[in-house]
């Protein structure tokens, strides 16, 4: 159950600067249908999270408590590079045809792979309670894809999410360069 909340908060201040939420809002104003578009996008999330989980299962038998914790601190150091960039779309997929569910699904579940969500997900898996931590995740990224859907594009657009990026960039390089710090043995 500790690895619940963690891996909730992290993926709420991810998912709120990352590319996913930004697509969510875009195809609920397209299609018009917000809650489709939230769960599907949810439920890609969910697929990635989930795979992260049973990869921190397979892995976890083969790490140390160390390398755990400089797993996590690669993490977060990771994120807080990922959360400098842009959070802008650059496709806009407007040449799929496949429907709100499908569509926000497959959209969803191919960007989330290459974020920092599911990576703080492994991490935190290989501590134990893996499913949790997929759990977590997955509820943190519904809730961010639900409000940006319900907002719709131009809302979530006029939020100022650079000062939120910066900001968790510093938090999370931060605890991961202190977190590295303990894992080598250097604090």
């Amino acid at each position: 159950m500790e690895a619940l909340v963690p891996a909730f908060l992290l993926a709420v201040i991810t998912q709120l600067c990352d590319k996913p939420a930004t697509l969510s809002a875009i195809l609920a104003d397209r299609y018009g249908r917000p809650l489709t578009v939230a769960v599907a996008a949810g439920l890609g999330q969910a697929a990635t999270n989930f795979a992260a989980g049973l990869g921190g299962i397979l892995i976890a038998p083969m790490m140390t408590p160390n390398a755990r914790a400089l797993l996590l601190a690669m993490a977060l150091i990771f994120g807080a590079l990922g959360t400098i960039g842009s959070n802008r779309v650059k496709d806009r997929l407007d040449g799929w045809k496949l429907g709100s569910f499908v569509t926000a699904f497959l959209a969803v579940l191919v960007l989330s792979f290459g974020e920092s969500t599911p990576f703080f997900t492994l991490a935190l898996s290989t501590g134990g309670q893996p499913w949790f931590a997929a759990a977590g995740a997955s509820i943190g990224a519904f809730a961010v894809m639900f409000v940006a859907a319900v907002l719709g594009e131009r809302i979530w657009a006029a939020v100022p999410w650079r000062w939120l990026r910066i900001l968790s960039g510093i938090a999370f390089m931060g605890a991961g360069i202190w977190i590295g710090l303990g894992a080598l043995r250097l604090t």
